[in-house]
């Protein structure tokens, strides 16, 4: 019986990982959960579900929190620290990163430092400090498996030779297969005035709305690329993005000998989420088995820097490394608020992005302490571009 805690647990992805373990009340308990402000819906999951704590971001939601769980034996706590404390606690097996952005950074952290078995959905953890993390991983012996739904694939498509071998491995080349969002085909000149509801109308995935913004822009993939650097010791050279609109292939390795080995799957953050649950095991997931014979054709494309800046962006802080990649982070998340706020429009994310990167020179990751530093510098050059696009 494997005890989880779940960070982010009424996001799509601890959604989704809630209805997993569900299928196995034999095999998994829920410790803990967690929730920023939808004191709501991480009520109705604690009654559900029956952990021992639950965490919210606020005093003002733990409160509220309280009085929705009154008298049930749930402890309830708010803030950072109660965050950590519940990733790093001694009563929990695995940890569910899935705490979109920086802020899921030092609750994942804890969990690696504490030597648990880690599923990260948050890929700002290995955007923003990817040596750092890594380290601490490897010196408390967690365990860490990918769960966005590409660094999966990667993960089955990979020898398991690999991870103790990688310069033997044979594998010649990662590609990570992207959808191209919802604004693959639309004309580049009218991406100007694109709206926040169409940017998060994803044709095959259902997301949260910053993410969903982010797949629009590509920056996701940007961000899984500087990931997979970090997951699977591969430089930018050797990570190639191919666009695949169908979402069948989730990622594929190309190896020295010119075989491609490929992850194929329905579009459901569960068949990853029950793969590293069960990791080295299979268990049912509820999704749907595949069936190719309902697609008349696979399609493949390369991506269009011109069409999708940020991609390009990132690999660019990919190759700048130290903290060059938490500066595309922060600069990324102040200007998709924005842009979801209305404050902005769609093609002037990239530009804030690209002017944060310009003008603020990135330092080395030395310490996490360092790298928050530049995040929030990151925030603040972010924050004066917006305002003064806006006038």
């Amino acid at each position: 019986m494997q005890s989880i805690t779940i960070l982010g647990a009424t996001g799509s992805i601890g959604v989704s990982t809630l209805d997993v373990l569900a299928r196995h009340p034999d095999k998994y308990r829920v410790y803990a959960l967690s929730a920023h402000e939808r004191v709501d819906a991480l009520a109705a999951q604690c009654r559900v579900f029956r952990p021992q704590r639950a965490v919210v971001g606020t005093l003002d939601a733990a409160t509220r929190l309280r009085d929705l769980l009154a008298g049930l034996p749930i402890d309830v706590a708010y803030g950072e620290a109660a965050l950590c404390e519940i990733a790093a606690s001694p009563d929990t097996d695995t940890v569910m990163a899935a705490i979109v952005g920086a802020a899921g950074l030092a609750p994942t952290l804890a969990a690696a430092r504490a030597g648990k078995k880690i599923l990260l959905a948050n890929k700002e953890a290995l955007v923003m400090s990817g040596q750092l993390f890594m380290d601490a991983v490897k010196e408390h012996k967690a365990t860490l498996l990918p769960i966005d739904s590409e660094h999966n694939a990667i993960f089955q498509s990979l020898p398991g030779t690999y991870a103790r071998s990688p310069d033997v491995a044979g594998v010649a080349r990662i590609l990570l297969t992207a959808s191209g969002g919802p604004f693959l085909q639309r004309a580049v000149e009218t991406l100007e005035h694109v709206t926040p509801e169409e940017a998060c109308k994803h044709p095959n995935w259902s997301m949260g709305r910053k993410i969903s913004v982010d797949s629009a822009t590509m920056m996701n993939k940007g961000l899984e690329v500087i990931e997979a650097h970090w997951l699977f010791g591969a430089p930018a050279d050797r990570i190639d993005v191919v666009i695949h609109p169908q979402s069948v292939i989730h990622s594929m390795v190309s190896y020295v000998d010119g075989s491609v080995l490929a992850q194929l799957g329905n579009p459901d953050m569960r068949t990853p989420i029950a793969h590293a649950l069960a990791y080295p095991e299979r268990i049912a997931s509820g999704v749907d088995q595949l069936d190719l014979t309902t697609f008349a054709a696979l399609q493949f494309h390369k991506p269009d820097f011109d069409r999708f800046p940020c991609l390009a962006l990132a690999f660019d802080a990919l190759r700048a490394g130290g903290t060059a990649p938490a500066l595309l982070n922060a600069a990324n998340e102040i200007a998709v608020q924005a842009f979801l706020e209305r404050r902005i429009g769609f093609r002037d994310i990239d530009r804030v992005v690209r002017r944060v990167m310009d003008e603020n020179p990135h330092g080395e990751a030395t310490s996490i302490e360092a790298v928050m530093a530049q995040d929030a510098r990151a925030r603040d050059a972010a924050g004066r571009i917006v305002h003064a696009l806006r006038t």
